[in-house]
């Protein structure tokens, strides 16, 4: 391409104008005023000489000159206006200054020798300059400094006007002033608007207008006005790919915007090849020109609408909008995330237009350009280009589980913050859930229908891959590069397969998971709980203390004993080992009470924005009081799950395992108490004596009653829960694991034989699911998920841990109320504490607790049958209405209930035929 000065050119062909017209320049008046100027200036140089020192006219002398040459400057200034006059004009000038005064004269003779002693300070030269602008993040970016308007050019430099030249110069100008137009540069007859500032970035992506200096004629100023947007879009694509090619926009613009300079290189190939037509063919008009660049202009108007849409969509040609709710909450979550790694925190809410954000923008305009084949064939081959980076980022995710994604354009984020370290005290199932999430807003159109699957294989992929079973050394080869290769989706399914079923071998071959499961059966759900039982008997004296004050060392020493005892289930379990004791500090109830209670946001609330959704509920005043509870209400276990199975058994679900086993607990407790309670009562002689008085006998079968009773529920409710709730649920999750087995076998055997892109039935995520289901059914089919329920049965319970303790208390109230049993106990207690230690019918360990002499109250009967009467009430009252509820939720909930309704119905038997039978007792 030639390179051309057009101010060198103006001045070189005004000189040859003036030589070759001598008779204009010699009618110009300056001539002979300036031979007077010399003259005037040699005169004066004369008389400066010979005045000498006369320092006062000096002085007087230099004022007048400098006052003139500021007189000077200002005509100057006013003639410059107007350059190009005519040379009437001129003559018109020269007889008006000829015919002034001879002051007039002298003045003009004066300033003639001062322009020809500095004409350096009034003729400045017009010397732009290129300098280099400051380095920017985008490297390809242009760094001369953008050269002055044509407008800003002294007059001696303008072009000689159009209506002076001929029609076949006019075209040859303008041919060549739009060459240098569509290249970026101002012509000599066009150039840009008055209103165009070419230091205003924004003005530089909308892109310039054009002006055309007056006299061109119209038919070729019609034809060069509608050829000059082709100059307008190429200024702003250039533009445009400066600014998006700036780190912050992404490795996609980046690669959009490496198409885009291919593109434009070719465009100016196309202009040095159009500028060598006009130099070599005379037949190259301002028509040819306009066919020849028709394609090309197409084209940058396409790229010209694709870049504005992305600077509209980055927020830089237009403020921004209310639609960036999930870029604002992407950039909270980044805030965040850098808060947590310890980095600065840059407060910038700039929207950014990235990633598959991009791809999305041009896959929706190449669907609305689908009629246009020209703007078809570039918009794909931009997508395609586009792509290729994006696609990188997908397979280095679908085959080996890692993130390469340095300017967060990816649609999977990855929280780097969350390590699997954590683990043990992840009570959320962070790391599973929070640790690759999904970016919506930046998923493109082709993924739309398979991201679920991207997410999934990725995150299977990368457990693998932190076990070791992923060689990420190796260089995935024969992938599709761009979306529309045909293997895209091939591709997708095949990777989400393999990772599905890798997963699968990992955990159910590799690390043993069904093994794990029966584990946790035997230890949470007390399953052949031989172990439990000596275990509770063991550590009876420890646990009875309150639960601030139980030795946890003590206890884990005596469970180890238990579970390495020969013939117990828990002697051949090989992850005995990581079983742990563990002692909490709040109550089943009110730690049941404490989840049930908690209320989320749904999204409408959240999205409302109102501060009074995220104020936190007033606290529910406990059920119980945990501050005095026992060892044997704090006892809990834990567990140690190694990874990856921390992700099936996360801490999450091992909490639901905990909140069984200490229901299950209480019932098993409560169960060994009233057993205990009728051992004793079997044991103690005031309960096997049989009373002459009636009323004692009466309470006595109502006490026995109401024990029975109470063991009955026991029983039934512990029963319902382990074999009607617990074992048959169980039993349906190892099914469905061992269908999986087989499952994952046959698809393995299969994508050997038959070749990649198996059917995958089930995932990994749905066999966490079924685990996470058979829990929540367990704890909600255990009544342990409903807050009336929970209270209810807290006061069933308590009534009769109550009761199961109040047996020593009974049987002194039972020997004070009959004057036989206190003569024979006072008697036995004697003969205990003489020499001889005689035995009595009151045991041996009744004896020793008896420290004092006992007195016959007869009153005490009558207090003895309200006492046992507010129990028979209590104990009745809350089973009508635990049962009443049962049958509610039966038939709007679940119907299981039903047959736990049947066993408790049993309980509630013969209460109110004792109650019919005290009355006949006390007629008698």
């Amino acid at each position: 391409m030639s390179s051309r000065n057009p101010i060198n050119i103006k001045a070189s062909s005004t000189a040859e104008r003036r030589s070759a017209n001598p008779t204009t320049t010699s009618t110009r008046p300056r001539v002979p005023s300036g031979q007077g100027m010399e003259n005037g200036s040699t005169t004066s140089h004369a008389r400066k000489q010979s005045t000498g020192p006369k320092a006062g006219a000096g002085g007087e002398r230099r004022t007048e000159r400098r006052e003139v040459r500021e007189k000077e400057t200002e005509i100057r200034r006013t003639r410059t206006r107007s350059p190009l006059k005519h040379s009437t004009e001129s003559r018109v000038n020269a007889r008006s200054r000829t015919e002034k005064p001879t002051h007039q004269e002298r003045t003009s003779v004066s300033i003639g020798s001062t322009i020809r002693k500095t004409p350096e300070e009034l003729q400045a030269p017009w010397e732009p300059q290129a300098v280099l602008i400051p380095h920017t993040t985008a490297p390809l970016a242009s760094r001369i400094s953008i050269p002055p308007l044509a407008s800003t050019a002294p007059a001696t430099h303008q072009p000689q006007p159009l209506n002076q030249l001929s029609l076949d110069a006019q075209e040859t100008a303008i041919i060549e002033d739009l060459l240098f137009v569509f290249m970026g540069f101002e012509g000599q007859y066009i150039r840009f608007s008055d209103l165009y500032n070419p230091h205003d970035e924004k003005e530089r992506l909308v892109g310039p207008q054009f002006r055309i200096l007056p006299g061109l004629d119209p038919s070729l100023r019609d034809l060069t006005k509608s050829m000059l947007k082709m100059a307008t879009h190429y200024i702003a694509v250039e533009a445009c790919v400066e600014v998006l090619s700036r780190e912050e926009y992404g490795s996609v613009n980046h690669s959009l915007c490496a198409a885009i300079r291919r593109l434009l290189k070719e465009y100016l190939t196309l202009m040095a090849q159009l500028e060598h037509q006009m130099l070599t063919n005379s037949s190259f008009t301002l028509h040819v020109l306009n066919l020849q660049t028709k394609p090309t202009s197409h084209m940058l108007f396409q790229l010209y609408t694709t870049g504005i849409e992305l600077l509209e969509a980055n927020g830089v040609l237009i403020s921004e909008d209310s639609e960036d709710s999930a870029d604002d909450t992407d950039g909270l979550e980044g805030i965040l995330e850098s808060l947590r790694e310890g980095g600065n925190v840059g407060l910038t809410t700039k929207k950014i237009c990235k990633g598959g954000s991009v791809l999305g923008l041009i896959t929706k305009r190449l669907s609305s350009m689908s009629g246009d084949p020209a703007a078809r064939s570039l918009l794909t081959t931009l997508l395609r280009e586009a792509s290729r980076p994006y696609m990188s980022m997908l397979n280095e995710w679908l085959h080996h589980g890692g993130i390469k994604d340095p300017h967060a354009e990816f649609l999977i984020k990855e929280q780097k913050s969350i390590k699997r370290e954590r683990l043990d005290q992840d009570y959320t199932d962070e790391y599973w859930e929070k640790r690759y999430t999904m970016r919506d807003a930046l998923v493109p159109p082709q993924l739309e229908g398979v991201k679920d699957k991207v997410l999934l294989a990725g995150k299977y992929l990368n457990v693998v891959r932190e076990c070791g079973g992923v060689d990420i050394s190796k260089v995935v080869q024969d992938v599709p590069t761009s979306f529309d290769d045909p293997r895209f989706q091939d591709n997708v399914n095949a990777a989400y397969a393999y990772a599905n079923s890798s997963l699968f071998d990992l955990l159910l071959t590799t690390h043993a998971l069904p093994a794990r499961l029966r584990s946790l059966k035997h230890y949470f759900f007390l399953d052949r709980s031989d172990f439990f039982s000596y275990f509770l008997e063991l550590g009876a004296s420890e646990l009875k203390k309150p639960a601030r004050n139980v030795n946890i060392g003590k206890l884990q020493s005596l469970l180890d004993i238990v579970v390495r005892q020969p013939g117990s289930v828990a002697a051949e379990d090989p992850y005995k080992e990581d079983v742990k004791v563990k002692i909490d500090e709040i109550g089943l109830t009110n730690w049941l009470m404490n989840i049930v209670t908690v209320t989320g946001l749904d999204q409408d609330a959240a999205n409302s924005g109102s501060i009074s959704n995220y104020l936190a509920p007033a606290s529910t005043a406990p059920v119980t009081d945990d501050s005095n509870i026992t060892g044997f209400q704090a006892l809990n276990f834990d567990y140690a799950m190694p990874f990856p199975l921390s992700l099936v058994v996360s801490r999450v679900t091992l909490t639901r395992y905990q909140l069984l086993f200490r229901y299950l607990l209480s019932l098993r407790h409560l169960e060994t108490s009233l057993v205990e309670c009728w051992g004793e009562q079997g044991k103690l002689g005031a309960w096997k004596h049989r009373s002459k008085n009636p009323r004692i006998e009466a309470w006595k079968r109502r006490a026995w009653t109401l024990r029975a009773r109470m063991l009955v529920f026991v029983q039934q409710l512990l029963y319902y829960c382990t074999a009607e709730v617990i074992e048959p649920n169980w039993v349906s999750l190892m099914s469905r694991l061992k269908e999986e087995g087989k499952e994952d076998v046959k698809s393995k055997s299969k994508a050997t034989e038959d070749g990649p892109s198996p059917q995958v039935k089930r995932t990994v995520d749905e066999l966490m699911q079924d685990h996470v289901d058979f829990l929540a059914t367990c704890l909600k089919e255990c009544m342990l998920t409903n807050s009336k329920l929970l209270r209810i049965n807290n006061k069933m319970m308590s009534t009769c841990t109550m009761f199961a303790t109040f047996t020593q208390s009974l049987t002194r109230y039972l020997i004070v109320g009959d004057p036989e049993l206190v003569d024979q106990v006072n008697a036995a207690q004697a003969a205990a504490n003489g020499p001889t230690k005689a035995p009595s019918g009151a045991s041996h360990r009744h004896s020793k607790s008896v420290s004092q002499q006992y007195v016959y109250d007869p009153q005490r009967i009558e207090k003895m049958f309200d006492m046992l009467i507010k129990y028979e009430d209590n104990f009745a009252r809350h089973l009508k209405i635990l049962l009443d509820t049962l049958n509610y939720l039966a038939a709007t909930e679940t119907v299981v209930f039903l047959s736990l309704c049947a066993r408790l119905s049993s309980a509630g038997e013969g209460g109110f035929i004792d109650a019919a039978g005290e009355g006949a007792f006390g007629a008698n």
